[in-house]
């Protein structure tokens, strides 16, 4: 017999199974069941925050790759600006000391250092031509000096970047002024044969800043041109 609690607060007595057998399976069923309750709640408890875990471990990694492939963009493409600048300072400077013949075609009359007509050996390369064939400028720079000289007849002469002196000679006239910048392959005079010479042709000298004569073969050789 069991007490139990009855309104009014007096006690009164709850029925209780007359067969022991069934009290016992009746306990063990409350509790077998209140066991499955708690540990179906136990589990749903542990199975929600392991989906959660993982979706936040996901979105970690998801968002880490996503910064990781960011950066590795940016530099790649920092660096591909770096070589595009590097290219462009590159050409840059091979076209500044690009050469350029300065006639239409080669035909070579007279070579540095030969004896021959003048007092000493030659000084430079003498280009056959006929008179009025355009000369060109074989690099870019400055206009230094335009005018007669002498032997040397018309003679202009261009300073290049690192100091270097191309004089041209026997012209028949001029078609740049002192101080003009000039770009290499562009015309600035005509063959000529003025001075001391027995026909038309350019005389050229290579004067390094260094001073003295070059052989301008060495120079145009080493440009690919002769």
């Amino acid at each position: 017999m069991a007490l139990a609690s009855a309104t009014g607060g007096a006690l009164a007595t709850a029925a209780a199974p007359s067969d022991p057998a069934q009290a016992t399976g009746t306990m063990s069923s409350f509790r077998a069941s209140a066991a499955v309750s708690s540990g179906a709640q136990a589990a749903g408890r542990r199975s929600i925050v392991s989906r959660s875990a993982r979706r936040t471990s996901s979105g970690a990694s998801d968002t880490r790759l996503v910064r990781a492939a960011e950066r590795l963009g940016r530099e790649r493409n920092a660096a591909l600006t770096r070589f595009a600048q590097r290219a462009a300072a590159w050409s840059a400077e091979i076209e500044l000391n690009r050469w350029f013949l300065p006639v239409n075609y080669v035909a070579l009359t007279a070579r540095y250092g030969e004896y021959g007509l003048w007092a000493s050996s030659h000084t430079g390369l003498d280009f056959n031509g006929d008179e009025g064939d355009p000369i060109y400028a074989v690099a870019n720079g400055v206009i230094t000096s335009v005018g007669y000289d002498g032997s040397y007849g018309n003679k202009t002469v261009l300073t290049l970047q690192d100091g270097t002196e191309i004089w041209y000679c026997h012209q028949s006239r001029f078609l740049v002024t002192t101080g003009q910048q000039v770009r290499g392959g562009e015309q600035i005079g005509a063959i000529g044969s003025t001075g001391n010479v027995t026909g038309s042709h350019l005389h050229l000298e290579v004067r390094p800043a260094s001073g003295g004569t070059t052989d301008p073969y060495a120079a145009f050789a080493s440009n690919d041109l002769l």
